[in-house]
């Protein structure tokens, strides 16, 4: 029968291996699992069969043999221990051969090849190292992949490979004399590279080396013979990707040369290395080598650095200067190297450098003061006890960068403000100055605007914009200075009191407030004497006390001005009320909050009005009565609040969709409020006389631009375009000054737009082409019309280049051209708005002029790279505020007609959420939402991989967010949830943390609740919570992504843990009601964690566990068996504890950290929790593996503790396992003995055990038990023989009742080999104990033969012939089921080949992954 199974499991892996080349890529990857599958389960077969199919096919094709040779070194990888010597041995025979079969470099099969062996070479690097050396011979120039072999060897196996390395550098420098081909020297010099790290990480950790004794000088001389040609030949080579290779090896290698020759080369190799930067583009490398040369040479206390310190320092500067591109990883790394330079110089020349540094910073060049600043902060940070005599000196330089213009320079003055704050800076003389620089910027002014919405595009009147970026900086680092730099307390209270009343300061008043609530609480819980402020001993005068006391009094009578300053002075007045009287602090505890939540009740007050008056216009557009509609419409207009600009925009979009049905009376009745008196009202000398509160005559005439604009944007067009020069855009221009003029040209513009805009996503080539251009010439007819007295921004930047953008990649070329011109104005617009000048003309807009000349090439490469580029220009010139409405045309964008134009749109999407999406938390569940719904209606696949992508950049970089959102989408996820949480699986990181944070939530969450179904019925049901069944719903979805495996792999004992005890709560859990109706995919709560469990099973390649979990269902079983011990059907029995037992034999080395993870669960408040997980550390004391990884104690502890639990299925199954110790650990039975025996005599006198469940268990552990027990221990029993005879009659009597329950046939399974072997007990009352049990029980076996066979011989006055009784037993048991079994197995093998050739690439894939499952 072995030789049978043998001839399946070769025909199965021949048939995978001839198809590991099949042309469906997904059907490649499922056979590459497959035969990785039965590899893991018999390496030695699988990789002789891998070996065997190479040497029979000399001509497969690359493509094949790389599959194969892959799959060989996952195999090796994986399963290395396990290998045989022999087949290890010719494992490295094939891949030496295959790596240099051909003298041509194939860099995909030798690469195979390749890290077969730097698999293999992590155990045996003897025998790695006698096959490499033989085709490393001294005088020949190597196989290119045999250098990359060591090369990556020195990495895999630092310990391993250094002993080698001498002998092989000795062999290696005269080849590099040798070498002519740039490849081969690049192949050298990285060698090289790594063999320098190899040996500096093993002399730092010789503690763990095989050989202490080895020094770095071991090394030096041929070391520095290699760097003589590296450094004197190779560097002048004009192919860049080699010097720089030679660069990054010279800075390894610097470390291992002698002292002596270092310092001798210092003056020649130093400015070489500074020479790369101006002949490289990639900056990085070159940084990473000098700051090892500048280590090495510090570590050695060089004398040579010092004349070359200036040279370095203008160098490093200019670095440092450059600025950082954060979608460009390489320049951040630069960056972060060259600092790290500064750190190593900082070190030895504190004194020059600090010259150098604070000298740069009075540059008044914005690169250059910027970059001195980022030094600056970086030595702060990292080089505190260097720093601490240059404290005032420093705090003296800061002043001039102070005073830069350039909100670029004063963002990075922050940051070093910050850092200065951590190290004790503030805190001297001169400090104060830093925190007024910071509370200056916070009171930077709003940018205030009135605006109107043309559906995406914005009718705006503009002030300057006031940085509101670098005002939301200092407000953060407020904040910080108050949250988290205690030393800071004592200087910041009472100070900021000072800021409180000075107007110059007035829109920092909200920041303030919070910062000094925040003092003021902490110092009076801390019961700190300094709360209470003498006014006398403060600079805080009497005067100023009366102005602090009025400010929130006035703030309170403004409450939304300075960034609604209101409610954080009401709150400030609080926290203070002790230092102003002892009687106001519980007046004002009483009052205060109430005139709080009234402020906030009249900002909800404004939103409110904006979304009715639309409702009212709504209804308007349906009512058929004129004068209704006329009488209304007056209404409106008199009663609105005119100075609100939120109030005005609801009016104009209310009567703008009244006008859609009743255009000519709405017409007439804004004349007829024009020309009312309400205009005329401030008008002439007594205008002069006005009341304040008297509504402003322009705030009216801007509501009624407003209502004309969006007149014309919803009146039908039929009527239009005779109404709109003689009622609309006169009556716009006729009474207004230039300012509003201006908004007419705008208004005009952008209606024509609004027409003709359905028109650009046309399915005819001619119709987007005319829309595109007329869009162009509408643009520049508006640009040259401009005229900007004021700094401004144009608020419809965003809709316009997000509706125009996506074209830009049009299938006509025309179209394309149009569209970049399109944008090119656009940008123009903004700039002009920015107040530049008419001839003003911007680098980076110009570069668009570059771009539309290589949008004439159609190749699609050529268009979304040129699309990249043109996203990189938007992202440079577009505000933040423009952002979102940018990303929300572009999801529009992603459902294109056009496919070209739905890719374009998510490449210029996911651009600029990577660049810029940081700051849009706020914006992320609608962000979700919206991706949500175009997965619904997107039939490109390409487009729904980068929706993908914008998920996982989402969660990037507003993780919780993210998770939380999708996490309260509505049960059951359809397929779109399911893909989004897919998505998030792709990236390996941020799925690790994903499923921590899940993981964490799941042992912690509610389960289930307890609710009565009917006030009829008796009883409560268990019905789930919604967020756990939804994080287990995530969890599945996450690891359906093979990208996940690694996350999978490293949680897998806490996920594992984490289900389990899911499943176990979900065994006769009910779905919530708004769930039972609707619910097609989740057919129960317990099927959510079978699947997920299931996947993760799969995903952990513990298949030995899946196979058994996949037999009928057995995983439900499982549960139910857990959970309901000894109520479910006998015949079942076995298949119930399948899953816990293939656990036990394949989970191996996560066993340790499962237990670990599971055992808090032991003391959870939920039975169904407790059952689960003593169920299952019961099934492993079944199995000799929790000796091996010395779990026992922990077990049998955790078991002992449950014998006396509540609930009596969990000390049925503690007594259980306490049995089965017996059977999987029988040496430690002696051990326990006296635990055993007293576990198992409580058990057998369990008062409260109706079925009599635990005294089953009892007798049964018993009877293991004594099995095992030494004679030293056999006084623990009082009665032996009577006990063992006692336990196999109560075994018999049981039957009666028990027969028909799976866990009683169970129990007979378990002690059918006892009772066989007590047939031949000396005692002959044991022996008719057994027969009478053993014919009792007959039933229960299932097999009418065997019935038949223990009725008719084993009689108690009969005698019995032992021996043969056994024999045709076991015949009996034999046919019963294992030949079946056999047969069946191989007729499926057969029918799994004949499928992997099925035409259907589906068909093949599933036949791919059956078939992984034959082992």
């Amino acid at each position: 029968r072995s030789e049978s199974y043998a001839s399946i499991m070769s025909s199965v892996t021949l048939a995978l291996l001839d198809a590991a080349n099949d042309r469906d890529p997904v059907v490649q990857e499922q056979v590459r699992k497959s035969i990785l599958t039965l590899g893991n389960q018999q390496p030695d077969k699988v990789l002789s069969m891998c070996q065997d199919y190479l040497l029979k096919h000399p001509k497969l094709v690359v493509g094949h043999r790389v599959v194969i040779l892959q799959t060989i070194e996952l195999v090796v990888k994986s399963r290395i221990d396990d290998i045989s010597y022999p087949k290890i041995k010719s494992v490295i025979q094939l891949a030496s051969d295959e790596m240099t079969k051909s003298k041509e470099v194939v860099p995909e099969w030798q690469q195979a090849a390749s890290n077969i062996l730097v698999a293999v070479g992590n155990k045996y690097i003897n025998d790695i190292m006698e096959e490499i050396l033989r085709k490393f011979q001294p005088g020949v120039l190597p196989h290119f992949f045999v250098v990359q072999t060591l090369a990556n060897l020195s990495d895999s196996n630092v310990y391993g490979m250094v002993p080698f390395l001498n002998a092989i550098m000795g062999t290696m420098l005269p080849m590099l004399g040798m070498t002519k081909q740039d490849n081969m020297k690049w192949v050298f010099s990285s060698a090289l590279c790594h063999f320098s790290e190899s040996i500096l990480e093993y002399l730092a950790n010789l503690d763990k080396a095989p050989d202490p004794t080895v020094r770095k000088d071991t090394f030096s001389s041929e070391i520095y013979s290699a760097y003589d040609i590296l450094f004197n030949s190779w560097m002048q080579s004009r192919e860049s990707k080699l010097r720089l290779t030679v660069a990054e090896a010279l800075g390894s290698m610097s470390h291992l040369m002698a002292h002596d020759k270092l310092e001798e080369q210092l003056p020649k190799l130093l400015p070489t290395i500074l020479g790369l930067y101006k002949k490289n583009s990639e900056h990085y490398i070159i940084s990473k080598s000098l700051c090892q040369i500048l280590e090495a040479s510090v570590n050695m206390g060089s004398r040579v650095l010092e004349t070359q310190i200036d040279g370095l320092l203008v160098a490093l500067h200019q670095q440092i200067c450059s600025p950082m591109d954060f979608s460009n990883p390489p320049t951040v790394k630069n960056h972060n190297e060259v600092l790290r330079c500064f750190t190593i110089l900082a070190n030895t020349f504190p004194d020059r450098l600090m010259v150098f540094v604070l000298q740069r910073l009075e540059n008044s060049n914005k690169r250059n003061r910027m970059g001195s600043l980022a030094v600056l902060r970086h030595l702060i940070n990292s080089s505190t006890s260097i720093m601490e005599t240059k404290r005032l000196l420093i705090l003296a330089s800061i002043r001039q960068p102070l005073a830069d213009h350039s909100n670029k320079v004063k963002k990075r003055v922050v940051q070093v403000i910050s850092a200065m704050a951590h190290h004790g800076y503030l805190e001297l003389e001169g400090g104060d100055l830093l925190v007024r620089f910071i509370i200056q910027h916070c009171a930077l002014p709003d940018t205030y605007h009135v605006q109107t919405t043309v559906t995406h595009y914005h009718i705006s009147y503009l002030t300057p914009d006031q940085h509101d970026s670098l005002r939301s900086m200092c407000d953060n680092t407020l904040h910080l200075f108050t949250t988290t730099v205690g030393r800071l307390t004592d200087v910041l209270w009472p100070m900021l009191l000072c800021y409180l009343t000075p107007n110059q300061y007035a829109n920092a008043t909200t920041p303030l407030c919070k910062s000094l609530i925040l003092l003021a609480n902490k110092k009076q819980t801390a019961q700190e004497p300094n709360f209470i402020i003498d006014f006398n001993a403060q600079v805080l005068t009497l005067k100023l006390l009366k102005l602090m006391l009025h400010f929130p009094q006035v703030n309170a009578a403004f409450p939304f001005r300075c960034r609604g300053h209101g409610a954080p002075s009401l709150s400030l007045l609080h926290a203070i009320s002790p230092n102003i009287h002892p009687k106001a602090e519980p007046l004002w505890e009483n009052e205060i909050p109430k005139l709080v939540n009234y402020f906030e009740g009249l900002l909800k007050y404004t939103t409110v009005m904006y979304f009715l008056y639309r409702c009212i216009g709504v209804i308007l557009q349906q009512c058929y009565n004129k004068e209704l509609v006329r009488k209304q419409l007056q209404e409106i207009l008199i009663g609105t609040r005119h100075n609100d600009a939120i109030e005005r925009t609801g009016v104009a979009m209310g009567i703008g969709l009244c006008a859609s049905s009743h255009l000519d009376g709405t017409l007439e009745k804004l004349e007829e409020f024009g020309k009312s008196d309400a205009f005329r009202k401030a008008s002439g000398i007594f205008g002069l006389l006005k009341d304040k509160n008297d509504v402003d005559v322009e705030k009216m005439k801007s509501t009624l631009i407003l209502c004309y604009g969006y007149v014309a944007l919803h009146a039908p067009e039929d009527k239009l375009l005779t109404r709109i020069d003689s009622d609309i855009l006169h009556n716009i221009s006729k009474n207004f000054n230039t300012k509003v003029k201006q908004s007419a040209l705008f208004i005009e513009c952008f209606c024509t737009f609004q027409h003709i805009e359905s028109w650009l996503s046309s399915g005819q080539d001619h119709e987007r082409e005319r829309a595109v251009k007329t869009t162009a010439e509408l643009l520049q007819f508006y640009l040259d019309n401009l005229r900007v007295k004021n700094l401004v921004t144009f608020h419809n930047l965003g809709a316009l280049v997000g509706r125009l953008a996506p074209r830009c990649t049009d299938p006509n070329p025309e179209v394309r051209r149009a569209a970049i011109d399109c944008i090119y104005r656009l940008m123009y617009i903004q700039l002009r708005y920015e107040g530049f000048s008419l001839d003003y003309k911007d680098d980076s807009v110009e570069g668009l002029l570059v771009v539309r000349e290589k949008l004439s090439n159609p190749d699609h490469s050529v268009l979304y790279k040129t699309c990249s580029e043109l996203t990189k220009i938007i992202s440079k010139r577009l505000p933040q505020q423009q952002l979102s409405t940018l990303l929300f045309m572009l999801y529009d964008g992603l459902v294109d007609a056009q496919s070209n134009c739905s890719r374009a749109s998510s490449v210029i999407l996911n651009t600029l959420l990577k660049n810029r999406g940081a700051g849009l938390q706020d914006l992320v569940p609608e962000m979700l939402e919206v991706l949500h719904n175009r997965l619904q209606v997107i039939g490109e696949e390409q487009v729904k991989v980068a929706i993908g992508q914008s998920i996982l950049i989402l969660a990037t970089q507003h993780l919780q967010t993210v998770v939380n959102t999708l996490v309260a989408y509505p049960l059951p996820y359809d397929s779109w949830s399911c893909e989004m949480w897919i998505a998030l699986g792709a990236d390996s990181t941020l799925a690790l943390q994903i499923m921590e944070m899940i993981i964490e939530k799941l042992n912690v969450m509610v389960p289930y609740v307890d609710k009565k179904e009917s006030m009829l019925r008796p009883g409560l049901t268990k019905v789930a919570t919604s967020q756990p069944l939804a994080m287990t719903c995530a969890l599945r979805e996450m690891m359906l992504n093979g990208q996940s495996a690694d996350a999978v792999a490293y949680l897998f004992p806490k996920l594992f843990s984490a289900l389990l005890v899911r499943l176990g709560s979900s065994v006769g859990v009910q779905l919530p009601k708004d769930l039972n109706n609707i619910c097609v995919s989740l057919c129960c709560v317990l099927s959510v964690a079978v699947e997920a469990l299931r996947i993760l099973l799969g995903r952990a390649q513990l298949d030995a566990v899946m196979k058994p979990l996949d037999q009928e269902g057995s995983l439900e079983l499982s549960c139910c068996f857990l959970s309901h011990c000894g109520k479910i059907k006998c015949d079942h029995f076995e298949e119930a504890i399948l899953s816990n037992r293939a656990m036990a034999k394949h989970a191996g080395p996560r066993l340790p950290s499962i237990v670990e993870s599971l055992c808090p669960s032991l003391c959870n408040i939920y039975e169904c929790q407790r059952i689960t997980v003593t169920a299952f550390f019961s099934e492993l004391l079944n199995h000799h593996v929790v000796t091996e990884l010395m779990i026992l104690d922990m077990l049998m502890n955790n078991m002992m503790e449950r014998i006396t639990d509540t609930c009596g299925t969990v000390r049925m199954l503690a007594v259980r396992g306490l049995g089965n110790i017996a059977v999987g650990s029988p040496e430690k039975v002696n051990k326990y003995a006296k635990e055993l025996l007293a576990a198992m005599s409580s058990g057998m006198e369990e008062n409260d055990d109706p079925g009599k469940l635990i005294t089953l268990e009892a007798m049964s552990g018993m009877s293991k038990i004594l099995l095992y027990l030494d004679q030293k221990n056999v006084h623990l029993l009082v009665e032996n023989d009577e006990i063992r005879c006692a336990s196999i009659m109560l075994l018999g009597n049981l039957s009666k009742f028990g027969s028909g329950e799976p866990v009683f046939k169970d129990q007979i399974h378990n002690v059918l080999v006892s009772l066989l072997l007590h047939l031949s007990d000396p005692n002959p009352q044991v022996v008719k104990a057994c027969k009478y049990a053993m014919r009792i029980c007959a039933p229960v076996i299932g097999s009418e033969q065997i019935s038949a066979m223990f009725q008719n011989h084993l009689l108690e006055e009969k005698g019995l012939h032992h021996g043969e009784f056994i024999n045709d037993l076991t015949k009996y048991l034999v046919r019963s089921k294992s030949f079946l079994y056999y047969k069946n197995t191989h007729r499926i093998a057969e029918c799994l080949v004949m499928l992997l050739q099925d035409p259907d690439p589906l068909v093949r894939v599933k036949a791919a992954e059956a078939m992984g499952h034959f082992h």
